[in-house]
């Protein structure tokens, strides 16, 4: 698992978190995790792959 920072909604505030890479079906990459304050499901879009 890799570190990045995203926006949690319930929090509103930027947050590193512990997630994984994903690719969505439209081709898109994106870094999910956990927010680790309060638990909630963390997205963060990343560039496309080269």
């Amino acid at each position: 698992m890799a570190s990045y920072e995203g926006y949690c909604v319930k929090c509103r505030e930027k947050r590193q978190f512990e997630g994984e890479e994903v690719e969505f079906p439209n081709g898109r990459r994106a870094a999910q995790g956990i927010c680790p304050t309060c638990g909630t499901k963390m997205n963060r879009i990343l560039g496309k792959k080269t």
